[in-house]
């Protein structure tokens, strides 16, 4: 997909850019939804004339040009994709251009990637070239069309503002490769030099461009190999009892659907710490080691971003096989073998939002488009942790879904337990307390592999847990949506939203960047500093750290004998709609929303309560019976 495929020559013969700037902003209004920035109308018609009349004079004014190229399952979009016929070998050829107006730029910090440019705003950049080889890597791991021509890719990052040579001297550090050069206004002879060797002059054929635009987009064998190796074979991937069975199951279902050329669908459906996320990694480097295509996708950014960094920290590489559940809406039919759904509970009742492009706007239901795009989509979820209004990931729901393309559902059921210490009668109490398991709430029994605290204030919490984490244990601190949430100062600090009486403190940041001290939002659970901000469900879901602390807000109380839900104490945006959300539904969203919080540590959960009356029956059940922690008194 790109927003307008044309030539130099044709941008040159118009009278001036702002007939370019009037397609293009048509073009993204009608892909996107929305209109462009003017920093995005800007840069088109400062840059795009200047590459134009670089490329007419080199020759190439007939060469193809793909301008603001949508990279296949992503956001992302390269500036410019050159295609045309390589000189040498008569083969497809594409340069993948990023531009950039810089006219200098400096190390930031000291750091080698990241870097100031005098005049912007918003903080570091990243080193255009750096950037540019990322969108070649992408495109060679993912354009099925280029995955057995390895010399057709290349790419270029060009400051054409740039006439200084010392002003840029600091970004001249980058190791220079095929797919990562660095041209400014002052190396104009070099870069044409460069085009002219990647493109031929000569020869006139829309093809290139034709092939790149309609490529079956899956991972590439390479990427597979890579992924085996990093994710396979780490040493804390055992599989036990039911996991085993699930992970042979869909391996069996997928050379069953490849040699039946049909579709199998799995589910597999567990609680917290059942090994539903161990069972997806498993499957990924198994699938990958025997050359299946395959990908991985969760609902969740926080979730997504943590398993990038975890599974490919060692190869970068493999972070792009972790997508979301909305960036299938254009997928082809069966064009994976398997797409393994984790945190299925999260799939919503359409991929379209605010910045889906116009004409993928539809009721299509995420989990047709799921479905639709592998001969074996694999679906994990556990039924109790569906806390957002539009989520539709139930068990029921995916087997009527199912059952109505005329497909069945082969289902594993995990019964392990690993999270809360394996403690699987901390799981049905909490359960019973909150009024999801029949009984109603009973009285805590001490169990040697996790402990249970009830706090009387937010100050006693916060202390039992910072002693733990002197102790080298992890902690957090979490609560239910009952504060406002502020954007951070305008210096990044955050504001202390979360007050109870004389004690407060932030949310969780906003950003996708640390700033000093304070994690990214996707990162609060897993990076250090996090301690210091209270998480929400948002950030807390499908992680786990040691200890765990647990606010209760005024929108769960006990009154009655029983908890209620107050629904004008809860602060969550999502939950505003009283007409598409009913009271009732409310209520079972926030009852998922605590149990989803009080299942998250591994060692022990301390529960503070901003209400008297439910701390009072807190205290009641929990009592004295607890196993006292090692170094808390």
């Amino acid at each position: 997909m790109t927003l307008l495929r044309t030539t130099a020559a044709r941008i040159l013969s118009d009278a001036d850019s702002d007939s370019l700037i009037e397609k293009l902003l048509e073009q993204m209004l009608f892909a996107t939804g929305r209109r462009a920035s003017a920093a995005e109308q800007r840069s088109w018609g400062r840059s795009l004339p200047v590459l134009a009349r670089d490329l007419v004079g080199a020759g190439l004014g007939e060469v193809d040009m793909l301008v603001e190229y949508h990279l296949p399952l992503t956001s992302q979009r390269a500036d410019v994709v050159l295609a045309g016929v390589h000189p040498q070998s008569g083969h497809p050829s594409y340069v993948v251009v990023e531009l950039k107006q810089w006219s200098s730029a400096h190390k930031y910090e000291g750091s080698h990637d990241l870097f100031e440019v005098p005049g912007m705003p918003g903080g570091p950049k990243l080193h255009p070239a750096a950037q540019v080889r990322n969108y070649c890597e992408y495109l060679a791991d993912f354009a099925k069309a280029i995955e057995h021509q390895p010399d057709a890719l290349a790419g270029m990052a060009y400051l054409h503002n740039a006439s200084d040579p010392s002003s840029v001297s600091d970004l001249r550090a980058y190791p220079v490769s095929m797919t990562s050069r660095l041209f400014t206004a002052a190396d104009h002879a070099e870069m044409v030099a460069f085009l002219r060797s990647r493109l031929s002059p000569s020869i006139r054929s829309g093809a290139a461009a034709d092939t790149l635009m309609r490529t079956a987009v899956a991972p590439s064998q390479q990427l597979l190999k890579v992924a085996a190796n990093e994710v396979r074979d780490r040493p804390q991937f055992h599989l036990l009892g039911n996991q085993q069975l699930a992970v042979d199951l869909v391996l069996h279902s997928v050379e069953q659907a490849r040699a039946g050329d049909t579709k199998k669908v799995v589910v597999v459906s567990g609680g917290p710490g059942s090994g539903k996320s161990v069972i997806a990694l498993s499957l990924l480097g198994e699938l990958a080691r025997r050359g299946r295509t395959v990908l991985h996708a969760t609902g969740s950014r926080s979730f997504t971003q943590t398993l990038r960094k975890v599974a490919g920290h060692r190869a970068p590489r493999v972070q792009k096989m972790f997508k979301y559940f909305n960036q299938f809406m254009t997928a082809e039919r069966n064009s994976l073998d398997v797409l393994i759904l984790d945190e299925a509970h999260r799939i919503r009742e359409t991929s379209v939002d605010r910045y889906t492009r116009a004409e993928l706007r539809s009721e299509r239901p995420q989990i047709d488009e799921l479905i639709a795009a592998a001969r074996v989509p694999v679906f994990l979820l556990d039924e109790n942790q569906i806390v957002r209004p539009g989520e539709m990931g139930s068990l029921e729901q995916i087997e009527r879904h199912v059952a109505g393309l005329g497909f069945e559902v082969q289902h594993v059921q995990l019964d392990e337990q690993f999270r809360c210490g394996g403690s699987e009668r901390y799981v049905l109490w909490v359960k019973r307390l909150l009024g999801l398991d029949e009984g109603g709430p009973i009285k805590w029994v001490p169990d040697p592999q996790f402990d249970v605290r009830v706090a009387d204030s937010p100050e006693e919490m916060e202390d039992l847990l910072r002693r733990r984490l002197e102790d080298g244990y992890g902690a957090r601190m979490t609560a239910g949506y009952c504060w406002p949430w502020s954007n951070a100062r305008a210096d990044g600090t955050l504001v202390d939203d979360v007050e109870i009486a004389s004690w407060s403190r932030p949310w969780n940041s906003k950003s996708d960047r640390r700033i000093g001290d304070i994690p990214p939002a996707p990162l609060w659970a897993t990076e250090d500093g996090g301690f210091e901000q209270v998480g929400c469900v948002y950030t807390a879901q499908g992680f786990e750290y040691d200890w765990n602390g647990v606010i209760l807000g005024q929108d769960l109380v006990w009154r009655d004998g029983a908890f209620r839900t107050n629904r004008d104490a809860n602060r969550d945006p999502d939950f505003k709609n009283r007409t598409r959300i009913t009271d009732a539904r409310f209520d079972l969203l926030v009852r998922n929303v605590y149990k989803v919080l009080m299942t998250r540590g591994m060692v022990g959960t301390i529960i503070y309560s901003t209400d008297e009356e439910t701390r009072r029956m807190l205290r009641d059940i929990v009592g004295e019976a607890r196993k006292p922690a090692a170094g808390i008194e």
